[in-house]
Order: C-alpha cells, then structure tokens, then sequence
C-alpha cells in the first residue's frame, strides 16, 4: 500500500480511494478507543487501525490478536496475526499459535454439530418457541466463528417463529448487526423499518429511538448519502450509551452526524438543527472539535473551520466507516468555505483567497477553475489584475423572465378555471355522493355520452 501522510486539499490534486498507511501520530488514546466498542466491532477497528497506521499498528495489532483468542473466530485471528508478523515479527503476539487454532476449530466443529442436532430435534417437536431459541443460539454461534452469511440466514428464519413484537425487535437487531459486518445497507434500512412498524410502548420506543436512528444513519452515511445520514443522526435522542456499541459509538455519532450537516447544510440550518439542537449537544460534547467547526462555518471564520477539521484528518482516517468518505465530505466543506467566503464581494483578489484557503507554497487557481466548471462557483477568473469576479447579473432581463413567468402561470390558471366552468355548465362535475344532487357512476356516464355526442364547445 502507498504510504500517504495527508489527503490532497483541492480536487485538482490527485488522490487515490485506496486506503493507504497513514504516517502521523492520531491525537487518540487507542485503549480509551477501543472501550467504546463491543464484540466483533473491537476486532475489526483493531485490525483496521493496525493495518493503516505506521504509529499505532503494531500495538492495535497485539491488541487484535489478544481480542481474537478471547473469540472464537480463527479467521480473525489468522488475520491479525499474519499482519503482525509482517510488520513486527519480533513480537510474541507475532508467533502463531498453532494448538489454539486447531483446538478452537474443533469445538466450534463440536459445537455446530451439536447446534444442528438440538434444532432439527426442535424442528421435529413442532414447538415454535424452542424452534426461535435454537435457531437465534445457531445465529449467534455461525457469528461468533465468522461465519457471517449462515448467522443472518439462521437469524431470518427466526421470523417464522415469532408471536410477540419483542420477538420481532430481537429477530431486526440480530440481522442488523449482522447486516453492518457484512456492509449489507440494504438490509439494515429493511429491519430498522420492521422495529418502526411494530406496536411498543412508549417507554420502549423511546430507548429503541437512538438505536434505530444511529443505524439507519451509518447505513445512509456508508452509502455516501451525507444528507439524509446528517438527518438521522441529528434526530438521534440521548442515551444511546452501549446499547449500540457492537455497530457505533456516541462518539461516532457525533462526528459522523457533524460532519454530514457541516457537508450539506447552509449555515442558518447549520445554526438551527445543529448547534441549537439539544438533543444532538449531548453528542457533541463528546466530540468538541466538530462542535468548534460548525461554530466557526456559522460565524465565517472558514479558515479556522478547515484548520480544525485538518487537525483531525489522521484520526478520522483510522476510522473503519469514515476513512473512504473524508476526502469527498473535506471537499464539500472546503467548496462550501471559498463559495461562502465570496458570495458578499464583486471581486476578490486571488492573493487573498491563497492566504485564506491554499497550502503554504501552492494556490488554489485551479481549484477555482474547476469549481467554476462544475458550476459551483458562479465567477470568472481575471488572470491579468489577478481577480476573482462575480458574474454580473442582467437585472433587466431577471425582470423580463420573471414577467414572462407570471403571464404563463396566469395563462395556464385562466384555461383551468374555463375549462372547470365548461365542465360545471354541462353538469359533468364529480360531486360528493352523500350530498343533495350528487350524480352516482352511471348518471356520471350518460352525461358524459350526452356531452361528447352533442359536441358541446368549449370557448376559451
């Protein structure tokens, strides 16, 4: 993998989708990290990050492979231990462990083989509740050995089984995390759903609520869809807490949601649905550097805002979900800031805008161009007096166009009410049957015949 320490600042750059191994320090502590998460979730982010950080790999890769003997998962641990040892073979977390291998494959054999005969003995017996048990300790067992496609077949044919609407909400939330280890969106979108729609209590709805909406906006966020992920996480009420560790943290919430408002939003929402939301400030004070970000967006500091964000880039690389997503969510902030920052003006300097937005040694006049290309930017470059300039808007004609839109719409009202008079005078008009002289289908009919065979005119 190419070693990268930072993603391009403008789209002119170019920049590879890749991941690649990120070599600066992240500002987080990995242990404080990792214990926001629970199972499987721990192993993959441990994998991850020691798979793409040149500081924190060999210590997130121990930690891996730790994680992975408390398991039962031999796929992962396989995994982990072959990236450790390439990367430090002189550790003694690096040295396979062969008889462990080897043992946990057999009891997981054992155990499957022993899951299988209990179910299909349910199977047999015809009682459905013990048929839903053995099939939910079935799922959970293919999971915990990593045998993710069997798990979610063995959880979906608890639905069958059900009988009461807890049952349902415990069959979605399996197939839920399962879904997310699978990246299967779709999926995930399909049982948040399936728990809306089934009747609970209020008490139960309200601690359902973060969960369903946490999920339902790392699916949207992970289908690059940043403004309808912005939109759930903000509806995401407090009190999440570990209810949803195996998929998302609070933490995550916060930056993910921050990020997708900061990348799609204007700033009076920004003000509006972000930073005077209170149920979304509870996430935010666990992340106070996007809190910081937002704040400094709406009150036009937007090289403070970027600098923030910057100062973040190496953590949010190390994130499983967020790292594929940055460089485009930078770009759509970084386009937002030079709009915004120009909009007031009818010219801008471009000395100005490379103080304001270019790296130290670079400008941003191509950036610039490609922004005006893909119409972002409603500007033309004075490369003579070295200029940004408004495009200068033709008031005459706005006047005109307008003028001519109103004729239209006043043209095309004044044809619907004749043509309702029209139909009215020849009493084809559908009326409200429980009311006095309302005509039913077959009244409604014959008139219609009358009409047409009478070749009623209708003036305009």
């Amino acid at each position: 993998m190419a070693a990268t320490s930072s993603a391009p600042s403008s789209p002119t750059q170019a920049r590879s989708k890749k991941s690649g191994v990120v070599l600066d320090p992240p500002k987080f502590d990995l242990e404080s990290y990792i214990q926001n998460y629970q199972g499987r979730t721990r192993l993959e982010r441990l994998i991850h990050i020691g798979v793409c950080s040149a500081f924190l790999g060999v210590d997130a890769l121990k930690l891996a492979v730790k994680e992975a003997k408390l398991s039962k998962d031999t796929k992962k641990y396989h995994e982990a231990q072959t990236h450790l040892e390439a990367i430090g073979p002189d550790e003694r977390e690096a040295v396979r462990d062969i008889s462990w291998l080897e043992s946990t494959d057999k009891r997981n054999h054992a155990e499957t083989q022993r899951l299988e005969s209990e179910l299909k003995g349910y199977k047999n017996n015809l009682i459905k509740e013990s048929i839903r048990m053995g099939n939910e300790d079935l799922g959970k067992h293919y999971q915990a050995i990593g045998e993710l496609p069997k798990a979610f077949e063995a959880y979906s044919r608890m639905r069958q089984d059900v009988v009461v609407g807890k049952h349902i909400v415990d069959v979605s939330r399996h197939l839920i995390e399962v879904a997310a280890e699978q990246r299967n969106w779709i999926a995930v979108l399909s049982n948040v759903q399936k728990i809306r729609g089934v009747a609970l209590t209020t008490d139960e709805e309200k601690a359902l609520q973060p969960y369903l909406s946490a999920c339902e906006g790392l699916a949207h966020f992970d289908s690059g869809e940043y403004a309808s992920a912005a939109h759930s996480f903000l509806q995401t009420e407090p009190g999440m807490g570990t209810t949803c560790g195996t998929i998302i943290s609070s933490n995550d919430v916060a930056v993910y949601g921050g990020l997708c408002a900061l990348a799609t939003m204007d700033r009076n929402e920004l003000q509006k649905r972000v930073l005077e939301n209170s149920n979304f400030r509870a996430y935010l004070e666990l992340e106070p550097q996007i809190r910081r970000a937002i704040a400094a967006f709406v009150n036009s500091r937007y090289t403070s805002c970027l600098e923030i964000l910057e100062g973040y880039r190496t953590d949010y690389l190390l994130d499983i979900h967020l790292q594929r997503h940055i460089d485009d969510i930078y770009q759509f902030v970084r386009s937002k800031c030079i709009v915004q920052y120009f909009i007031p003006f009818s010219f801008v300097t471009l000395d100005s805008l490379n103080k304001a937005f270019a790296p130290a040694g670079k400008t941003i006049d191509k950036e610039l161009a490609a922004m005006i290309h893909q119409g972002l930017l409603e500007a033309r470059i004075n490369t003579v007096d070295r200029l940004l300039e408004a495009v200068p808007s033709n008031s005459r004609a706005n006047v005109q166009r307008e003028a001519l839109t109103m004729a239209e719409n006043y043209e095309n009202e004044a044809r619907r009410r004749i043509l309702h008079m029209n139909i009215s005078m020849v009493d084809l008009e559908v009326r409200n049957p429980k009311r006095p002289g309302g005509m039913n289908l077959a009244q409604l009919s014959g008139a219609s015949d009358d009409f047409f065979q009478q070749g009623v005119e209708m003036r305009y």
